[in-house]
């Protein structure tokens, strides 16, 4: 698909001068930024858990993503310093984040879902991964935030050329110590992700097209193009609540899934790579998937399959589709 198209550099915040802006303790700026899309009780809930935190020097940004109302004082209510950012439209998570990021003024920009809750010493622990030479972004261990002994993502492993999939490392494992150890990865995870200033100055802002999923896998390809290291470092971690923006089997995520894999593979790979995944696709993926939800008689999430496999296949970025996006409620 050529050269990638991520949102120009030129929108972030170039006039910060946070590289210089530090607490009387020494501690960098890190600003934290978070999308909120019709959640305000759970995202008033990671709030009350950023209060907590013993980290001080922190600039927190919450994007009201196609809001109803503006939330500012309710949110204030559990971050007094909180900085809302009121978006009528629904930019999607890379959009959202996005018109975060042109506002964060931080050493270290650090990216969590709305649907989690941070431990204490989180911050701290990937500041000094970033810190280290090269390295230009870094995830903690996730867990989740109904069996917190259970591990949800400690790494993650490449993209299989052939598939367009990737598996998380420890998924569903009990947490015995045993993803202890920090480590370079091909990806963060998209739900806590801290990057230092200069990785988004070279390489941009996030991706805008996939709107939903796969967008961070994207950019962290576009990451390691540039010649930093993602690490994976669990001395501290996040709970998270996953899957409450979308359910976890519904029409949205089958058809955003379904159509940023490929997107994705376009991406990121090109001839007979790209080849062998779209014959995989169309002839066993595709099959599979679509028998079992017709003998499911789950018949929305058959045309979000079919739904989200030509968008992919078709996928051009144009202003009808944008608008389509955009609208989505």
């Amino acid at each position: 698909m050529g050269k990638m198209d991520n949102p120009p550099i030129s929108a972030f915040n170039q006039h910060s001068t946070s590289f210089f802006d530090r607490s009387q303790t020494g501690q960098p700026l890190v600003s934290i930024i978070t999308v909120d899309y019709r959640q305000l009780k759970v995202t008033c809930e990671l709030l009350d858990s950023i209060a907590k935190l013993a980290y001080t020097n922190l600039q927190t940004i919450v994007v009201d993503n196609g809001s109803l109302a503006d939330n500012t004082v309710t949110y204030q209510v559990h971050l007094p310093d909180v900085q809302v950012i009121v978006s009528k439209e629904n930019l999607g998570f890379a959009g959202g984040n996005n018109l975060g990021i042109r506002q964060a003024k931080g050493d270290f920009i650090f990216l969590v879902n709305n649907d989690t809750v941070l431990s204490d010493g989180l911050i701290e622990a990937l500041v000094a991964r970033c810190q280290q030479p090269g390295v230009g972004a870094a995830s903690p261990k996730i867990k989740y935030f109904d069996r917190p002994d259970t591990i949800q993502y400690a790494g993650f492993t490449q993209v299989n050329p052939l598939t367009g999939r990737n598996q998380a490392i420890g998924q569903g494992e009990l947490d015995k110590g045993q993803h202890d150890q920090a480590r370079l990865v091909p990806y963060a995870h998209g739900a806590a992700m801290m990057l230092r200033r200069e990785t988004i100055e070279r390489v941009g802002l996030m991706p805008e097209d996939f709107f939903l999923y796969y967008e961070d896998l994207d950019w962290c390809e576009q990451i390691r193009r540039e010649n930093f290291q993602i690490w994976y470092e669990p001395i501290a971690f996040i709970l998270h609540k996953e899957s409450i923006s979308t359910g976890k089997e519904s029409p949205l995520k089958t058809e955003f899934l379904t159509r940023n894999r490929i997107l994705f593979m376009r991406r990121n790979f090109h001839g007979w790579k790209l080849a062998a995944f779209l014959m995989f696709f169309c002839s066993i993926s595709f099959p599979t998937h679509a028998l079992k939800l017709l003998s499911q008689r789950n018949y929305r999430n058959l045309y979000a399959l079919w739904r989200g496999m030509l968008n992919g296949l078709k996928h051009k970025n144009n202003q009808h589709e944008r608008n389509r996006l955009h609208s989505i409620h």
